[in-house]
């Protein structure tokens, strides 16, 4: 149960990433863009805490790199709120 919950919040991520990143691509809102990238590399948390806690064995820790995406993000989303919306 607890793998499915972590595919669907992966499911989730991207899904908002790419709806986020087609309405940038429409209306080039620059909030938009760093949202969707923010969502993005929220994905690629999801996956790597998947491939961490589900596929790699207990010897191999994917933490750290977890950590940093999730750093990542949010200093993705901060920069645009704070600098870059209009």
């Amino acid at each position: 149960m607890v793998e499915a919950v972590y595919i669907l919040c992966a499911l989730t991520s991207v899904t908002c990433a790419v709806l986020l990143l087609r309405a940038w691509k429409r209306t080039q809102s620059r909030l938009l863009l760093w949202s969707g990238l923010c969502f993005a590399v929220l994905a690629l948390n999801n996956i790597l805490l998947f491939i961490d806690l589900v596929l790699l064995p207990t010897s191999v820790d994917l933490y750290l790199p977890r950590l940093i995406t999730g750093l990542a993000s949010a200093v993705i989303l901060l920069y645009g709120l704070i600098w870059d919306a209009s």
